[in-house]
C-alpha cells in the first residue's frame, strides 16, 4: 500500500502558502500607496481649482478655456473608467 503525503502538511504546500500570504500583503501595500497618491492628486487638484486654476477673473481667456477644456478631458476618460461610463459601457 502506497502511503499518500498530505498536501497540508507537507514543506512544500506551507511554503506555497507563506508565499501566497506575503504576495497578498505586497499587493495590500501596493495599493494603499496608489490610492494614497490619488488622494494626494486629488487633493492638489481641488485647491487649485478653488484657487480658480491660478488665474484672476480680469486675466481669464480663450487660452485659459482650452487649458481647462484639456484638463476637463482628461478627467472625464478618467471618471469614464471608473464608473464604467462612455466607452467604458459594461
Amino acid at each position: 500500500m502506497t502511503t499518500r503525503l498530505n498536501p497540508i502538511t507537507t514543506p512544500r504546500f506551507e511554503a506555497r502558502a507563506e508565499k501566497a500570504r506575503r504576495n497578498k500583503e505586497a499587493a495590500l501595500a501596493a495599493f494603499i500607496g496608489k490610492k494614497d497618491e490619488i488622494d494626494e492628486m486629488l487633493a492638489r487638484l481641488q485647491a487649485l481649482s478653488d484657487d480658480h486654476f491660478n488665474c484672476a477673473p480680469d486675466e481669464a481667456g480663450w487660452a485659459m478655456v482650452g487649458t481647462l477644456e484639456h484638463y476637463a478631458s482628461l478627467l472625464k476618460r478618467i471618471t469614464d473608467s471608473a464608473f464604467g461610463e462612455g466607452e467604458h459601457t459594461r
